[in-house]
């Protein structure tokens, strides 16, 4: 007999389940009921063990695959092959004798049979014992949920009690149904195979076939009906010839999730193409998500306050043309058990925030409590996960069913550690000893002893920057270098252009601005180190090999950059309508995430309000920005008298860890040139 082996699937309590590991490869030597591969059901994970002991040859099933009992999902090299074989024989003789001796043991109750056949058809019923079946285990497992108490009516196949093993958690499902009289089991009891579970009383034969027999009665005569319900119901759609679409978050550049802050339409709103559905708010900016097609909102899956990411369902818009759509509805009950749970996290986090805001910290996302005092109920695939984490699933809070700990809830539970403020409440004056950077923390005063006060809440803008713009300034050594420029040629030249362009009514207004974007981007071509950023692990300089400059924008809600790309590329009129363009949509709100990512310089311009110089901070990842303040007529020596120049200060500020101040003033020195001579810019 061959010592190759086919590895078949047992009873896996389900039609089909998926494959979510392969445990072992081609040529492991594996003790027997060592895992082969790792399922997945509706009810639990659970590992496929190897029937006998020896090596794989080979596997027929692969990551994500769906299996079911009987399949074979590989073979493999039986240790000791032909006494292995007998043993196969043996058990197969005894197999075939069993069988043989089954009639047998059926005939025997015949006459029994036959007198309790009279009362189970007059609908008397018995009550039977339901015991734990074969989990996989000789030993014996805890018992972590006990699901059903006396006088509950309970369904074949209904969980009865959840077993945890140290490959999965299960339950225990009835072999029957009818009604539990008696339970054995409480939580924290250890179980086998054989262990009685509860007494159940169940319907006799005639009862039950009865039962059935008017189930399917009903059954078939409620199906006309809701056959012809269908019906009217689709005769409408049909007939009105609409299409329901359902309208999903776009890309927005984040790969987390980010808060709703704004929902713009309700359930029978009519819009129009690009009309905005709902307002994000992410680290950066806020953004409206528009509608991809125009017209009207059937249902509205979001509220303010939710956090959603690229894919999550918005609206369902119903559209003209085209036939009903044939996506599958979602259960009306998915949507109002999210919204319960979004509303309790929405809840806590905001107990939590105002905790931290009395305490003179900044907002951050909190930690989840600890409410699991025992064990913590998890897949082996999600402890696996945790343990790569170091984390102590005992202190995660399960959102699945049963309090069942998920892979998010693991993934939740790192992101909230990791937000959590390493600074604790100092008394005194003294630095906090975790504080890296041995800041002082400002003693909470109160300010109404003094006088009157009026408390304004910062924008949004201003809450989502702030942090970063205080990581830049206390993390990057700041230099700035402070030069002039004489603009006196380029404006007049401006002024020029701006008449001739108000003579053909073009709408075109050229900003001096725009003379400074390409000046930059000129000596950024030449001084390629201004054009970089440090490497994650500061070790090397990314240099960049495109030119997009980040303009400072000032908009009601407070300042943002968006990007112009390619300005080395581009011409001063081009340039001109692209800064229009994007500031008007800053200003209006309608700014994409795509439109503030991938600068490479950022210029912050005061000239159109005043003063002479200031300080800009640096917009990390980048290491330098350029400041431009109003412009002044000044006297300048030409070699034989004074005479009136426009000069324009500029405050160049650079991350000294890249940038030494020699190559900063060549830099400064560089700009400044380029816009007292625009013909540098084409050389």
């Amino acid at each position: 007999m061959s010592d190759i082996q086919k590895i078949i699937v047992p009873d896996v309590g389900g039609d089909e389940v998926e494959v979510i590991e392969l445990c072992v490869a081609v040529g492991d030597n594996i003790e027997a009921d060592e895992g082969v591969v790792t399922v997945e059901s509706d009810k639990a994970s659970m590992d496929i063990p190897a029937p006998f002991e020896g090596e794989i040859v080979s596997l027929s099933v692969s990551v994500g695959d769906k299996i079911k009992e009987g399949d074979v999902i590989g073979e493999m090299k039986v240790a000791g092959g032909d006494s292995a074989g007998e043993s196969a024989a043996e058990e197969s003789s005894s197999d075939d004798a069993s069988q043989e001796e089954a009639p047998k043991q059926e005939e025997a109750p015949k006459d029994e049979s036959k007198s309790e056949a009279a009362p189970a058809a007059s609908g008397s019923s018995e009550v039977i014992e339901v015991a734990v079946p074969d989990i996989g285990s000789d030993d014996e497992v805890d018992v972590i949920d006990v699901l059903v108490s006396v006088g509950d009516t309970i369904e074949k196949e209904d969980g009865l009690i959840t077993l945890e093993t140290d490959k999965a958690t299960m339950d225990v499902p009835s072999t029957h149904a009818g009604t539990v009289k008696e339970v054995f089991i409480s939580t924290g009891d250890k179980v086998k195979e054989g262990t009685v579970v509860i007494k159940l009383e169940v319907a006799g034969s005639g009862s039950s076939s009865s039962e059935s027999a008017s189930s399917d009665a009903s059954s078939e005569a409620s199906a006309p009906a809701a056959q012809e319900s269908e019906k009217q119901e689709s005769a409408p759609a049909a007939s009105a010839g609409s299409e329901t679409i359902e309208v999903a978050v776009p890309d927005i550049g984040e790969d987390g999730e980010v808060d709703v802050i704004d929902v713009l339409v309700s359930a029978g709103d009519t819009v129009e193409k690009e009309d905005g559905l709902i307002t994000l708010e992410t680290d950066k900016a806020t953004m409206d998500v528009p509608s991809t097609h125009a017209g009207t909102i059937k249902e509205v899956f979001i509220k303010a306050g939710d956090k959603v990411k690229q894919g999550t369902l918005v609206v369902k818009l119903e559209t003209s043309g085209g036939s009903s759509s044939s996506a599958a509805e979602k259960p009306a009950e998915a949507p109002k058990q999210e919204e319960t749970k979004q509303e309790s996290q929405q809840e806590e986090t905001k107990q939590a925030s105002q905790q931290e805001a009395s305490q003179g910290r900044s907002p951050v996302p909190p930690a989840p409590e600890a409410k699991n005092t025992g064990k913590a109920h998890a897949s082996p695939s999600v402890r696996r996960i945790a343990r790569e984490f170091g984390v102590d699933l005992t202190q995660v809070n399960g959102s699945g069913p049963k309090n069942r700990i998920l892979k998010e809830d693991v993934q939740a539970y790192v992101k909230a550690e990791l937000a959590k403020p390493r600074t604790a409440a100092a008394s005194g004056g003294a630095p906090v000893g975790d504080n890296v950077l041995q800041i002082v923390p400002v003693k909470p005063i109160d300010h109404s002893k003094f006088g009157e006060i009026e408390e304004q809440k910062l924008s949004r803008i201003q809450k989502i920057s702030g942090p970063f713009l205080h990581r830049n300034w206390a993390t990057i050594p700041h230099v700035t270098q402070f030069d002039e420029a004489d603009i006196t040629e380029v404006e007049e030249f401006r002024k020029e252009q701006n008449a001739y362009h108000a003579k053909i009514k073009s709408g075109l207004k050229i900003t001096p601005l725009v003379f400074v974007m390409k000046a930059v981007a000129k000596a950024l071509e030449k001084y390629e180190v201004f054009n970089s950023s440090l490497s994650d692990d500061g070790e090397s300089l990314i240099i960049k090999k495109f030119i997009n400059i980040g303009i400072a924008v000032e908009t009601p809600g407070g300042l943002v950059v968006p990007v112009i790309r390619d300005v080395n590329k581009k011409g001063i009129e081009q340039l001109s309508q692209e800064l229009i363009d994007t500031s008007k949509k800053a200003r209006e709100g309608k700014l994409k995430a795509a439109d503030m990512q991938g600068g490479t310089f950022t210029i912050s311009s005061l000239g159109g309000i005043g003063g002479t110089a200031f300080t800009p901070i640096v917009n990390a990842p980048e290491v330098a920005i350029l400041g431009v303040s109003k412009s002044e007529m000044k006297p300048k020596w030409n070699g034989k008298e004074f005479e009136p120049r426009l000069m324009v200060p500029l405050s160049l500020s650079y991350d000294h860890r890249v940038i030494d101040g020699a190559v900063g003033a060549r830099f400064s020195t560089e700009v400044a040139a380029n816009l007292t001579d625009l013909r540098r810019i084409i050389l």
